[in-house]
């Protein structure tokens, strides 16, 4: 790897989709990614899947987290994949999912692509740690 490639930070797009108004978690991994040294966009609440989508393309990022507290999981992280997929960027984005989330669901969303179910209460570091392996590189 060069000294470039070193240097090109991690962009992160943290998304809150769906109706779902709570938004601490998503502000707490917004500043621990930015303080660990990551390009961070967050995208306010209150997203469709769509815009979502529309948001990770235009901004070229490497690594979308997608906070969701409201259970629809199951129905708005298919389409997001689903959408990224049809712009072409699936392959590129390292998809992670944070919030509540039952164990039934989580293997059901990695099949779809998503790359790890971050639950409440996982330590800071591991998550990351986690990124900042599993990044693809630009």
């Amino acid at each position: 790897m060069s000294a470039d490639q070193e240097q090109q930070s991690i962009r992160c797009l943290v998304a809150k989709v769906g109706l779902d108004g709570h938004d601490r978690g998503a502000h707490v991994i917004a500043r621990a990614f930015r303080d660990a040294g990551f390009e961070v966009i967050y995208s306010g609440l209150h997203n469709a899947p769509d815009e979502i989508v529309q948001a990770a393309v235009q901004e070229d990022v490497n690594v979308l987290g997608i906070s969701i507290l409201s259970g629809a999981h199951d129905t708005l992280v298919p389409k997001i994949v689903d959408g990224l997929k049809e712009y072409d960027a699936f392959e590129d984005t390292l998809i992670l999912v944070g919030g509540v989330v039952p164990d039934d669901d989580k293997a059901e969303l990695k099949e779809l692509g998503v790359a790890e179910v971050f639950g409440p209460g996982t330590p800071m570091e591991e998550t990351i740690q986690f990124v900042r392996e599993n990044a693809p590189e630009r």
